[in-house]
């Protein structure tokens, strides 16, 4: 019996050590430099040979099969001076697909005039600050080279996600889509007291008078709290600044108190201009346009694989 225990033992040692060498194999090649974008992973579709192609097959599976024999199908090649990119944009806390959208700008600009527009399909419910910051300066790329920008929204554009969309010069959402929440949050455990309560002391030495406002295991201070409540409110501030000066139709002491509407309502207080899902709105757009999807390929860590499942198994219980 002592011997099977041992050898329990003994191979609980071993597959731990089998999985930290693994880990730890992963690690160092994920934090090797990554090579620069390639011209392969930036994928480029016709959209409208897709939805010809859709269409083509319908009217081939709805038409007599006698009828079918007897002619051919002819596609219908158009061809059309403006064109129309289409990014994808869906966020996470970190607003990690920044990356991707920031080299799918940049191509598309290299070959973008002012007469084509940028569609961008945003998905978010916000994140960090300098993320998301980050991701609408990017779109603000888009404006800066004097090329239409137009983004549609058919789940959430709320908080970061709305500081996104507000730089659009056109903005789409469907119906019950959530927008706004035009706020700022920050939110911190304290375990002080639990430490005090098992007789753990805790030190933390800091060099300059606000480098630590609230802290997880000191004990805060009421000038700490204050000082970090202004931090908020600054913040807060940039924010309502930022989409004021984009949109300056809006009543921003009205919609900048961290609220979210369903888009029949945001249309309303002109949070959004029009309502339509983004299928509607291709629809119209490929009668008009060459319309083009620019997606670029991502290769995740997995760590980052791990976290966009954690979320998206999350996402099924959150309630806004």
């Amino acid at each position: 019996m002592e011997y099977i225990f041992e050898f329990l033992l003994f191979s609980g040692k071993f597959l731990s050590l089998i999985i930290f060498l693994f880990l730890f194999i992963l690690l160092l090649k994920n934090t090797k430099n990554e090579p620069k974008v390639k011209l392969n992973q930036i994928e480029i579709m016709n959209v409208n040979r897709e939805y010809a192609a859709i269409k083509k097959h319908m009217l081939l599976n709805i038409t007599e099969k006698s009828r079918i024999k007897k002619r051919k199908f002819k596609e219908e090649k158009k061809s059309f001076e403006k064109n129309i990119y289409i990014c994808n944009f869906l966020g996470d806390i970190g607003a990690t697909s920044v990356e991707a959208l920031r080299d799918e700008i940049t191509a598309i600009l290299s070959v973008a005039n002012s007469n084509d527009e940028v569609l961008v399909i945003l998905e978010s419910a916000g994140g960090t600050v300098q993320g998301y910051g980050l991701a609408a300066s990017q779109l603000q790329r888009i404006i800066d080279a004097k090329i239409k920008l137009t983004v549609v929204v058919d789940k959430i554009a709320a908080s970061g996600g709305y500081l996104m969309a507000c730089v659009a010069d056109n903005i789409i959402a469907a119906p019950f889509a959530i927008i706004g929440s035009i706020g700022v949050i920050a939110q911190i455990p304290n375990f002080n007291k639990v430490l005090k309560k098992n007789d753990i002391d805790y030190e933390q030495i800091t060099a300059g008078k606000y480098k630590r406002t609230l802290t997880l295991f000191g004990e805060n201070t009421e000038e700490g709290r204050s000082k970090f409540q202004a931090d908020i409110d600054r913040t807060h501030q940039i924010f309502q600044e930022f989409v004021l000066k984009r949109r300056p139709i809006l009543d921003i002491e009205k919609v900048a108190t961290g609220e979210y509407w369903q888009a029949v309502t945001a249309k309303e207080l002109n949070l959004v201009d029009e309502l339509a899902t983004s299928d509607e709105v291709i629809s119209r757009l490929i009668k008009n346009a060459n319309v083009y999807k620019v997606k670029k390929k991502l290769k995740r860590s997995l760590y980052q694989n791990v976290f966009k499942k954690a979320e998206s198994i999350l996402e099924h219980f959150k309630v806004y």
